[in-house]
């Protein structure tokens, strides 16, 4: 497998550090930096957009224009990040299209509401909805993927506890990557053994991204499902976690892992070295994050096959 050099890895993360931070900036510059920052992604001429509305969410459609038409009833579900606050199709769309040409089959990425607009529940309630819109709109729930990075991934795995704790049908599997377990405690190992290594993770950054979330909502009792770790993981569909061995969500990732397995689930870890938060973004210029999108193109496969 190629391979990107420390120097050159060094010099990406250096330039993340210094682009990436997002503690002095205001939500508005945040966003709009996002809406910057999706123009400069590479253009794909071999797919088809197509924007679409899930009840009141705004939702896009990324279809390879090479798809079997025996695919056409398959999907990932996917849910982006951008710490609750920020987050958008535009900005998720290079990743999401190369995903979607590694898989085989379409995705749909949703733009539920964000903080602090629209505080907790509000993006855990649209997720949901979004599945069971699919649902009610044809698809089966065992031609379904989920998916998701940072938040999007916390948001995946709350959704996947919700529908099986109502008994409702789950999906075929789900990818996460770099997934927050636990935004409760804040208190994996990684938070400090890792703190100087990460380019984009904090615990103060985390520390906001629940505050933000949570707005005045901090006691209500139906908070633990931000923390999946510490929730019965029983009867949840196969998994796959990226991680990356340079961010402070590793420990996140670690011991949500051990107890995935304790409770009988299907679940594959890869834990990359050298890497940080949702590396796989930077797959126009980083070997790794492709490899890992091809993983990601197997695990799919190999659920809907």
């Amino acid at each position: 497998m190629d391979k990107t050099s420390i120097e050159q890895l060094e010099a990406i993360k250096n330039h993340l550090r210094q682009t990436s931070t997002n503690e002095n900036k205001s939500i508005e510059q945040i966003r709009q930096e996002m809406s910057v920052n999706a123009a400069l992604f590479p253009k794909h001429s071999d797919v088809h957009i197509q924007q679409a509305t899930i009840e009141h969410l705004r939702a896009e459609w990324i279809t390879s224009v090479n798809l079997d038409p025996d695919h056409d009833n398959k999907l990932i579900l996917y849910f982006h990040g951008g710490g609750f606050i920020a987050g958008t199709s535009e900005f998720y769309r290079d990743l999401c299209t190369r995903i979607a040409k590694t898989s085989g089959v379409k995705v749909l990425i949703v733009e539920y509401r964000l903080a602090p607009e629209h505080p907790y529940p509000a993006a855990n309630d649209d997720c949901l909805t979004s599945y069971r819109w699919l649902l009610k709109n044809g698809y089966s729930a065992h031609d379904i993927v989920l998916g998701g990075d940072s938040v999007g991934a916390s948001l995946v795995l709350m959704t996947l506890i919700s529908l099986r704790d109502h008994a409702e049908e789950l999906p075929a599997g789900a990818f996460l990557l770099s997934p927050h377990t636990d935004l409760v405690h804040l208190d994996g190992e990684s938070y400090f053994s890792r703190a100087g290594l990460d380019p984009t993770g904090s615990l103060e950054g985390n520390k906001k991204i629940l505050e933000a979330y949570l707005g005045d909502n901090n006691k209500t009792s139906g908070i633990m499902i931000l923390s999946p770790l510490r929730r019965n993981l029983d009867g949840l569909p196969p998994l796959l976690i990226q991680v990356g061995d340079h961010e402070v969500l590793l420990s996140d990732s670690l011991r949500f892992t051990e107890k995935a397995k304790s409770a009988g689930v299907d679940i594959t870890l890869e834990v990359w070295d050298n890497m940080w938060s949702v590396f796989q973004m930077l797959a126009y210029m980083l070997p790794e994050a492709n490899h890992a999108i091809a993983n990601i193109g197997q695990f799919v496969r190999t659920k809907l096959n």
